[in-house]
């Protein structure tokens, strides 16, 4: 024990070590991430301000849109920051935020994904009854523990990385920090708050997957009753992009926390990485908002209307 060095900073690989490269890849990501985060404000503004999206649907969609913009932003800026900057470093405690936070809000948004399929399973197998189960208080609920959990998950999971020491290599070969390499550089025996962290994450992911698989299968049975096809199209267009983004999430989701260690990621794995972090936050508001009828309704509510436009309207 007195050869071994103990980590005090971690190195990023990143995609690239040719510097003309970097600089390519931190400009791009800077640019998908500003758009990101101007899609997903906007979402966010419009929801706040518009009194006619004042409903338990736009009020889940805000709530993902919330957790989209704190994710990316986690590990996103500091990549960008590192290719421009050709400064790779990261500190003990900073790579311990990333950890934190982006498993944090990785679970919040499982379960929100989750409350808003609940959402649609109500407004169309029990639209009589949505008012009473999708009350204000209730949607608050379901947020509020969607947060909560998501935090004190990424808080198990977090504590039980961080409790052993790290020595060898302090090389992580992803643009961010992956916890399975992390679990390779380890001194000691994995702990086992890991292992129960890992097993209670597999439950919770698998749970809210059966329930949304659930919901869309009584969605579904409705839906096909319906006697117009026009109707079943609209119903469904709601639906599968939901089940297409969901499927993605947690496939990807899945691969960055529960795969095994791995020495030097392949390229597939990295990019794997790239779709789970920057993916969903980008299709997200393409697919529930911004296509959205009284979303756009609400934006150009908010434009400032030239004199011929409201000569027009009157």
């Amino acid at each position: 024990m007195a050869n071994v060095t103990f980590v005090t900073v971690f190195f990023l690989l990143g995609f690239s070590e040719v510097w003309e490269l970097q600089i390519v890849h931190g400009v791009l990501f800077l640019v998908v991430y500003l758009a990101v985060l101007m899609s997903n404000l906007l979402i966010i503004t419009l929801i706040t301000l518009d009194l006619h999206l004042q409903t338990p649907m736009y009020f889940f969609l805000k709530n993902l849109s919330l957790l989209d913009v704190f994710l990316m932003s986690v590990p996103i800026p500091k990549f960008i920051v590192n290719n421009l900057t050709h400064n790779n470093s990261i500190s003990i405690l900073g790579c311990a935020s990333q950890v934190l936070l982006m498993t944090s809000f990785s679970a919040g948004e499982i379960f929100v994904l989750t409350a808003m399929s609940y959402d649609r399973y109500v407004a169309i197998c029990c639209p009589l009854h949505y008012e009473v189960l999708m009350s204000g208080g209730t949607c608050a609920l379901m947020a509020g523990v969607s947060w909560v959990i998501g935090g004190l998950f990424g808080a198990v999971y977090t504590a039980g990385t961080f409790s052993m020491p790290f020595c060898g290599s302090n090389v992580i070969p992803q643009f961010f920090c992956d916890v399975s390499s992390l679990l390779r550089m380890s001194c000691s025996k994995t702990s086992k708050i890991v292992y129960v962290s890992i097993g209670l994450g597999t439950c919770l992911g698998m749970s809210c997957f059966i329930c949304i698989m659930i919901s869309y299968i009584y969605i579904f049975s409705t839906v096909l009753k319906i006697p117009t096809m026009n109707g079943q199209s609209r119903a469904f267009s709601t639906c599968l992009p939901h089940l297409i983004v969901v499927t993605l999430f947690m496939t990807t989701a899945c691969f960055v926390y529960l795969k095994p260690p791995s020495n030097s990621p392949s390229v597939p794995e990295r990019l794997l990485s790239v779709v789970y972090t920057v993916v969903p936050p980008t299709v997200n508001p393409v697919i529930y908002s911004l296509r959205n009828k009284d979303m756009k309704q609400a934006l150009l509510g908010l434009l400032p209307k030239t004199p011929g436009q409201d000569s027009h309207f009157m």
